[in-house]
């Protein structure tokens, strides 16, 4: 195999407070926007031998996704979460465990031009061997996407991973859990930035906007239009990934990547759940980037 833009981790099945079931994870959510965007991602990740891993697959068949790194487990069931609302605000008691802790390294390719993985899924063993293995395709790109889930992360391993890293992405939360400290944001950043030898970090703000601060000292940032009507925030970050992924796969100007992921991820929050079926959805942002 050639090449791939490989997106590693979770996919599973939201499950809100009225029952309904959503597909999901944080992985898996950057990888169905990057199709919808002709990105052609290629997605690692493990399923349950059940109805829900059935599901899945038939959905990503039917979405265009390449599922040849879509692995069945016959012993563990497909990843679930029950999200609670509050305020908006989504809390989650993620089941563990799952297919998705026991991905493996079964996939003969060439490697990966970018590697985009979170923190959930490397907090099993047989997952985390799978994903160091794919670093040993030596990607040009590591793009860590920061989701601590608690009780599921441990400070000192994320902060391992970050040292593989070449761009991350966290929201401020994140960043003081991670990296507390008395001195102003950029120069937090900055810092950060240095000590993990990082090309780029990517800060979100939630309903604030985001910035991104670069190795070479760049700066830029973005407010986000006044938005109507919010169904819910799942999802809002892994949309301002999937962008951020694009343009930095298209050199797009860092300037434009962050008005585009604030853009789009100010849409997802006005859908229910992560994902948008409508294809129309992406097809609007295509012709307003000139991207169609």
């Amino acid at each position: 195999m050639n090449k791939h833009l490989c997106i590693f981790g979770e996919v599973l099945f939201d499950v809100f407070p009225d029952g309904n079931q959503v597909l999901g994870g944080a992985p898996f959510n950057v990888a169905w926007h990057l199709q919808a965007f002709d990105q052609a991602p290629f997605f690692i990740s493990r399923v349950g031998n059940d109805a829900e891993g059935i599901q899945i697959r038939k959905t990503m068949l039917d979405w265009g996704m390449d599922t040849r790194a879509l692995q069945t487990d016959d012993s563990l069931p497909t990843g679930r979460v029950q999200i609670e609302l509050n305020d908006g605000e989504p809390s989650y008691d993620i089941i563990e465990p799952c297919a998705y802790d026991n991905i493996n390294n079964t996939l003969e390719m060439d490697g990966c031009s970018l590697l985009y993985h979170g923190s959930l899924a490397l907090r099993n063993n047989p997952s985390k061997k799978a994903f160091q293995q794919l670093l040993l395709s030596t990607p040009s790109l590591v793009f860590v996407d920061v989701n601590l889930r608690p009780p599921w992360w441990k400070k000192e391993t994320v902060l391992e991973t970050l040292k593989q890293a070449h761009w991350v992405k966290l929201n401020t939360s994140e960043l003081d859990l991670l990296y507390p400290s008395g001195k102003e944001i950029k120069e937090r950043l900055s810092s950060f930035m240095k000590e993990y030898r990082l090309q780029g970090i990517v800060l979100t703000h939630g309903d604030k906007g985001a910035e991104i601060l670069t190795v070479n000292n760049e700066h830029f940032t973005v407010e986000p239009t006044q938005i109507t009507e919010i169904q819910d925030t799942v999802g809002a970050g892994d949309a301002f990934s999937s962008i951020v992924i694009m343009g930095l796969k298209n050199n797009w100007l860092l300037s434009d990547t962050l008005e585009r992921a604030q853009q789009f991820a100010s849409a997802i929050v006005q859908n229910r759940g992560a994902i948008v079926t409508d294809k129309n959805f992406y097809i609007d942002f295509m012709k307003t980037w000139n991207l169609a």
